[in-house]
């Protein structure tokens, strides 16, 4: 067995194009290939079908741009018909997932899709740069995006329920490093393993009243002055939905934030809500319609100001933490960040710090956040505690936040070895372990589905 750390980037595989939807959204953010956009732009039509599902050129088209510009691979026959099977896969799995009763539910979909906005803002450069390059609300684009999102769960819970019980030895791991050429081995760039503790500054109560003042003085105009949701949402609204009179097209109650899908189920066609806060700001909504579980809704948002916080009263209280946890050694950093850390996704796991593609604790220095970059600099050794930094949490609330920082540990550049890699020589040989047995299973049910080119394949390139 030959260890490849590159396999995954020349030879395409359904776990890759999983990942294509959010990437594919960020190339476009980035820039478009237009030459080969140029060149793969010929009449649409209908390539495979597998069952009742069918897979169209333009659909294997964009994930080749997309791998292309990702990878930066040049076009071939290959990738092309490698993407194609992995999409033709894909149908076969969620098929699948139906056979063995397998699920996802909306709080895994929405904890995804939290992770891959958040990277998405990151590379856009805010929330509102990525709402007006799409022309909708976050609330919109979540929308839209949770649907997509949910297949490609779907599909990866059904790999991982058949890879599970797969497992890897010490002598297997072993066999795996040794057999792979010395001069082949990569050097790893600077990484560090860090954990924080997040505080939250709170609206000062005079910022708060102030967008619920004016929140309500809209709904009063609306309903004792003649004025209409629609103008008063251009006017006023601090949504991106405010230039089409704050309206928000037929959507899953369930797929809305509860208060609002609540204060608007609630309403009698054309009713208007109450005042309705929500983690966005103050909402003013009116029901248009609604067909079983969907709802057609405007509405008026009015953000509370995010610069108008009491930033004083969290900065001492993470002062007063960090002199705690370095004076008295009976203290954790751990134990405290799930006590007192308002970062709910990393509260529960001591404050730690992942790599939202991974899930690994490492993260190369040289790739995380600049304003994180700048913090972990002034840490010189394992231990020390950063002062209180500000920062912006996830989104969709993206709110100004204060963290401290605890440098976990720190690997230095070096060339991969088992001594101090063992864990990442055990990942990429087990992966490698999993997907011969997953290649195995899927030519075992191929069977049971009827899969059909609809276009000339080479005997070579079919599945």
């Amino acid at each position: 067995m030959k260890l490849n750390f590159s396999k995954s980037i020349k030879n395409p595989t359904i776990m890759s194009v999983y990942r294509s939807f959010f990437v594919l959204i960020i190339v476009l953010i980035i820039g478009n290939d237009f030459a080969f956009s140029q060149r793969m732009q010929v009449a649409d039509q209908i390539i495979a079908t597998v069952n009742s599902k069918i897979i169209l050129k333009s659909d294997i088209d964009s994930l080749s741009r997309m791998y292309m510009k990702e990878t930066r691979q040049p076009f071939s026959d290959k990738l092309w018909y490698s993407l194609l099977n992995a999409e033709i896969e894909k149908f076969m799995l969620i098929e699948q997932a139906k056979i063995d009763s397998i699920e996802v539910t909306d709080e895994e979909v929405d904890r995804k899709l939290n992770q891959r906005i958040r990277m998405m803002v990151r590379q856009a450069g805010s929330e509102e740069v990525l709402e007006n390059y799409f022309g909708k609300s976050l609330i919109e684009l979540r929308v839209e995006w949770k649907r997509l999102l949910k297949d490609d769960e779907l599909v990866n819970k059904v790999r991982m329920t058949k890879m599970n019980g797969i497992t890897i030895t010490r002598p297997e791991v072993f066999n795996f490093y040794n057999d792979f050429p010395k001069d082949s081995i990569p050097t790893l760039p600077e990484r560090v393993k860090l954990a924080h503790i997040v505080r939250i500054p709170k609206p000062n109560t005079n910022a708060k009243k102030e967008a619920f003042d004016k929140a309500a003085a809209i709904r009063d105009s609306v309903l004792n002055h003649g004025k209409t949701l629609e103008e008063m949402a251009k006017l006023y609204s601090d949504d991106t939905s405010a230039p089409n009179g704050g309206a928000l097209p037929l959507i899953d109650i369930a797929e809305l934030v509860p208060e609002y899908s609540a204060a608007a189920a609630a309403l009698p066609i054309g009713g208007i809500s109450q005042v309705v806060e929500t983690t966005y700001g103050y909402h003013v909504i009116r029901l248009n319609k609604r067909v079983g579980d969907q709802i057609e809704t405007n509405h008026v948002l009015i953000k509370i100001d995010s610069e108008n916080v009491d930033e004083e009263t969290e900065i001492n209280k993470l002062t007063s933490i960090r002199d705690s946890l370095l004076t008295n050694k009976k203290y954790d950093f751990a134990t405290f960040a799930r006590k007192f850390s308002e970062d709910k996704s990393t509260s529960a796991s001591g404050g730690l710090l992942k790599n939202p593609q991974t899930g690994q604790p490492y993260l190369e220095l040289n790739a995380i956040d600049p304003a994180l970059y700048r913090i972990v600099l002034l840490l010189e050794n394992v231990g020390d505690i950063s002062e209180p930094k500000p920062f912006t949490t996830n989104p969709p609330a993206s709110q100004k936040a204060y963290r401290i920082v605890q440098l976990l540990d720190r690997v230095e550049e070096h060339k991969a070895n088992l001594e101090l890699d063992y864990d990442l020589f055990m990942n990429i040989a087990l992966q490698q372990k999993k997907e011969a047995f997953f290649r195995n299973w899927i030519s075992s049910i191929k069977k049971d589905f009827y899969i059909e080119y609809k276009v000339q394949i080479p005997k070579e390139y079919q599945l």
